[in-house]
């Protein structure tokens, strides 16, 4: 059958708004902030926090090998700061 410009499939597809959508802003209800994720802090602040949150807690058992281990196999060094490995975990857990 003939195509005309109502059927052409790029008329069909939905447009990117349409199809995405908008991301919830979070909300004040009473003192308490909703609908508040990981992603809606900045990076840096998040991982300087936690890291220090999970360094507070001394839940973590640090392996003995961390004064020694590099960060990256072109790296010559370890880390210079002490609190590295909590940095690291900090990091991670905002990725997953």
């Amino acid at each position: 059958h003939p195509r005309t410009a109502n059927h052409h499939p790029a008329n069909t597809r939905p447009r990117p708004a349409d199809r995405i959508p908008s991301t919830p802003r979070p909300t004040m209800e009473g003192s308490k902030l909703v609908g508040c994720t990981v992603r809606d802090v900045p990076a840096s602040e998040f991982i300087t926090v936690y890291a220090a949150h999970l360094k507070r807690l001394g839940n973590v058992e640090i392996p003995k090998w961390v004064d020694y281990a590099k960060t990256g196999t072109f790296k010559e060094l370890a880390p210079y700061d002490p609190d590295w490995f909590f940095i690291r975990m900090a990091a991670i857990a905002r990725r997953i």
